[in-house]
């Protein structure tokens, strides 16, 4: 799934186009490579999103199309 796509699902970042604007921004890596919009995230990847002065690592657990709002923290995992 592309990362965009899966920040959005996710609930991470509430629009796809903030997610592809943060991926074109330098903000988000996988597996600490700096990522564009149209990469492939797998279920195992470390995924880093940059929000100003916080950051948020997660662990990819799920990928999933249609999620619900409640399910949606089931697809990572955080990480300190």
């Amino acid at each position: 799934m592309r990362i965009d796509k899966y920040l959005k699902n996710s609930r991470i970042i509430k629009r796809r186009t903030i997610a592809k604007e943060a991926c074109e921004q330098g903000r988000v890596f996988i597996n600490e490579k700096l990522a564009k919009p149209g990469d492939e995230v797998k279920v195992g990847d470390i995924v880093q999103v940059n929000f100003g002065t916080n950051s948020m690592r997660v662990e990819v657990l799920r990928i999933g199309d249609n999620v619900k709002k409640d399910e949606a923290i089931e697809l990572y995992k955080l990480i300190d």
